[in-house]
């Protein structure tokens, strides 16, 4: 009689087992969740109201009730901020047409000056020196001749002197950006501010000298011409 209780008990516990084991697994109502935010994932669009993914109810994190719902929020403190020095590029989300590339090229040539702070310049340039050693001189070499390591190893061609190119620190910037021929984009490598010291650093070493600064509203304005990287 107890060897038969005992064999009731298991069999109850593994039917048990089973049943639970099913039911968990259904893809369509699950029947509990420990953690829903990972369950369901909820992807925020900074323009849109928090709402949870997997209730009714409205999100009522202090932060996004006093952002009026919205989630895209400041960065938090001690973290590294994209555009600390003020001046994005203007946003454009469409494909890029060859012709309107071109135009914005061709437009770009006439901003001779950076947007950034003019009593900063000397700083400015030694970032810039820095970040293009570590970013261009790859290929451009560190002289701006066109002879960096990728290029004497043979593995890679044609990459213009900078002496012999008509370039400004607008087109030079612009470039970084978009990219031009077999050159992609460094916009998602180098933030805005750090895509104009590369620029300057670019006239000051390997064209001669770099424009005196533009007043800051023009340069902002100046750089109404810049454009996202082409998808």
């Amino acid at each position: 009689m107890l060897k038969m209780t005992k064999n009731i008990i298991k069999i109850t516990a593994i039917l048990g087992f089973a049943a639970i084991s099913l039911s968990s697994c259904s893809k369509e109502n699950p029947p509990l969740v420990y953690f829903p935010d990972m369950y369901y994932p909820v992807a925020y669009d900074p323009l849109m109201k928090a709402e949870d993914a997997y209730s009714t109810h409205e999100n009522e994190i202090p932060a996004f009730v006093k952002n009026n719902g919205a989630t895209g929020l400041g960065p938090v403190n001690g973290t590294v901020v994209h555009d600390k020095d003020a001046v994005a590029d203007v946003a454009a989300n469409d494909r890029m047409t060859p012709d309107t590339y071109n135009a914005g090229y061709d437009e770009s040539k006439t901003i001779t000056a950076s947007p950034l702070n003019p009593a900063n310049q000397a700083k400015d340039l030694e970032r810039g020196k820095v970040l293009f050693d570590r970013t261009c001189a790859a290929c451009h070499g560190t002289a701006g001749d066109g002879q960096g390591p990728i290029v004497v190893s043979g593995a890679y061609s044609g990459v213009p002197k900078y002496a012999d190119r008509e370039i400004t620190v607008g087109s030079v910037h612009y470039v970084l950006t978009n990219g031009r021929n077999a050159m992609g984009s460094y916009a998602g490598q180098l933030t805005p501010g750090d895509r104009w010291r590369v620029a300057m650093y670019v006239m000051n070493a390997f064209k001669g000298g770099i424009a005196p600064a533009a007043t800051p509203a023009a340069a902002v304005a100046s750089t109404s011409v810049t454009t996202s990287p082409q998808k």
